[in-house]
């Protein structure tokens, strides 16, 4: 190496040694500078990339808190002890998302922590999940079985109706059986003579015949036979107003009555109704009505000329 090249690197360092030796110190010192400025700013990056992810945690805990209370919201039961252990879940885990909330900078000991925290309630949620789908599951089996008892018992009452109305229904055909009925019922007036007659003035009786029809469902044994017997005018012939009998939870007024002794078989009758004068016969169309036992069982007609 020449001599000019010494002189230049010297020149370049400084003129003496000890010029030399201060600037490879501010040389050596500038590259230390640079290297930690730019480890500063390295940190700095890393240090933004740590607070970001930071705070994305936070927010994914947010987030699964929002959609942890939602599922609560979603939890029905009839249960009243297994609703008020619900609020109080629902309101822990309200209160840590405020808490999460409030955190301006989490370090890794705080996410760290509330992750654990929101391990914990969720586990909490899914055993009251669980325990809900169960009380629900059990009480729509009881509202199921429920229904089936009612519709069961629908049916037996149906059941009960019908057979209630097809007994009164054979009830009636029964009653209606044993109905007694009149055979050949005719009425005309009667002169003292027994000698039929069709003028008013000239009749002393009104007689009334028939057949009681044999009927083997009837009621056998004494019965009283009573006729109603109305003029045109439809003034009922009367021999006394205390003449009453039952009819239809009624009592009514009869013109003559006759007891009879009824087998089951045929049983002519006959039944008169004196004129005394009291009430008298007029010229017109009568109406004779027949009971027994409660029952109209014959009606017919008859007529006196002037």
């Amino acid at each position: 190496m020449g001599d000019s090249d010494m002189n230049k690197k010297k020149f370049s360092l400084g003129n003496t040694d000890k010029d030399r030796r201060n600037n490879l110190i501010v040389v050596f010192l500038s590259v230390i500078l640079i290297g930690v400025v730019v480890l500063f700013f390295m940190q700095r990056g890393e240090h933004k990339e740590i607070l970001k992810a930071l705070n994305a945690e936070k927010d994914s805990i947010q987030i699964e808190l929002t959609e942890m209370i939602h599922s609560y919201d979603s939890l029905k039961t009839d249960n009243d002890t297994v609703n008020s252990q619900l609020f109080v879940a629902q309101t822990r885990v309200k209160d840590l998302m405020l808490e999460v909330g409030q955190i301006k900078k989490a370090s890794y000991e705080q996410i760290e922590m509330y992750r654990n925290q929101v391990g914990s309630l969720r586990k909490i949620m899914r055993n009251y999940i669980t325990q809900v789908d169960s009380l629900n599951r059990r009480n729509q089996e009881l509202m199921d079985e429920n229904a089936q008892v009612k519709q069961e018992y629908a049916q037996i009452e149906s059941q009960k109706q019908r057979l209630e109305k097809e007994k009164e229904r054979l009830s009636q055909r029964v009653e209606k059986a044993a109905t007694l009925e009149t055979k050949g019922l005719s009425a005309f007036g009667i002169n003292s003579r027994g000698n039929d007659v069709n003028n008013s003035r000239k009749a002393e009786k009104i007689q009334v015949n028939f057949t009681l029809g044999k009927n083997i469902t009837a009621k056998r044994g004494a019965k009283n036979i009573y006729v109603r017997i109305q003029r045109p005018d439809q003034i009922l012939l009367l021999k006394s107003k205390n003449d009453l009998f039952r009819f239809e939870d009624l009592r009514i007024p009869y013109s003559a009555m006759r007891e009879v002794t009824y087998e089951g078989n045929d049983l002519p009758v006959n039944i008169f109704w004196d004129n005394n004068g009291e009430q008298a016969l007029i010229a017109g169309e009568y109406t004779v009505d027949i009971f027994a036992d409660g029952n109209n069982i014959g009606t017919t007609t008859f007529s006196f000329k002037k």
